[in-house]
């Protein structure tokens, strides 16, 4: 075969390197560690890059999906925190991020009647790495949850406005990882009650009665979420985000708290 020229190895004389390029919006299966079922199949939606020194044009796109199917039938977490090591060795480059979405499922019982329902939770792994040095895993959950409002409660003699809002919480580990269904335990319990996808008539009495005896402040939500992670002992650091689409204004509730833990 005649050999093709490769532009992308040609000499770049602008001087200015690329902190991030690569390939976005990549559908995998993958098999994630589950603690119910031991594992559960899903489909996720990958990102991979890595910098690109100021000399060269381009990068090679072809390799960052060559990388990725040498997993052949699916990618598992033990081998997604192996990806940016790959990138490495396969590309002129001393940065690689690997960012990898998707949809992790729950079966959930009903807080009185115990009917059974499927729950879903948006989840992310980010992982950082540089060559010759260890690398960062970064796990983010987003947690659907109700708040009910505490000014309302107290102002109100005929009951008090609730929201649905959703928590992002991200964390670092120092040491062995935590399941997801422990995380999102972790965090439905610091909300004025949690999400069901099925509700009969006693349940539904359930969850309003127990939002109402439990008001939360989106302040309240995030600082109770904080309190709960340092108590776990398990991370080195955290961001807790919290969005409460509010019920009687058109605008949103927000908070944050970010923490690097020694």
């Amino acid at each position: 075969m005649k050999e093709l020229k490769d532009t992308q190895n040609e000499r770049d004389t602008r001087q200015i390197s690329i902190d991030r390029v690569g390939v976005r919006g990549v559908r995998y299966p993958i098999v994630v560690s589950d603690k119910e079922e031991r594992t559960q199949s899903t489909v996720a939606t990958l990102a991979l890059m890595v910098d690109l020194p100021e000399q060269y044009k381009g990068t090679h796109m072809s390799r960052f999906v060559e990388a990725l199917h040498e997993h052949r039938r699916y990618l598992d977490v033990h081998s997604a925190v192996r990806l940016p090591a790959r990138l490495l060795r396969k590309l002129p480059a001393q940065r690689a991020r690997v960012e990898i979405e998707f949809p992790f499922f729950r079966l959930k019982k009903a807080p009185v009647t115990g009917m059974e329902g499927m729950m879903d939770y948006d989840v992310r792994f980010v992982i950082d790495a540089e060559r010759n040095q260890p690398g960062t895993f970064t796990l983010t959950i987003k947690v659907p949850v109700t708040t009910l409002c505490p000014c309302s409660k107290a102002m109100s003699e005929r009951g008090a406005h609730n929201q649905r809002g959703i928590v992002t919480y991200s964390v670092r580990f120092s040491g062995s990882a935590v399941w997801i269904e422990d995380l999102i335990d972790l965090v439905e319990n610091c909300a004025s009650c949690q999400l069901y996808s099925l509700l009969k008539r006693p349940d539904e009495k359930y969850v309003t009665d127990k939002a109402y005896d439990n008001p939360v402040f989106v302040e309240d939500l995030v600082r109770n979420v904080a309190v709960a992670t340092e108590h776990y002992n398990a991370f080195s650091w955290y961001r807790i985000e919290a969005e409460n689409f509010e019920s009687i204004h058109n605008h949103s509730a927000y908070a944050c708290v970010e923490r690097t833990l020694s």
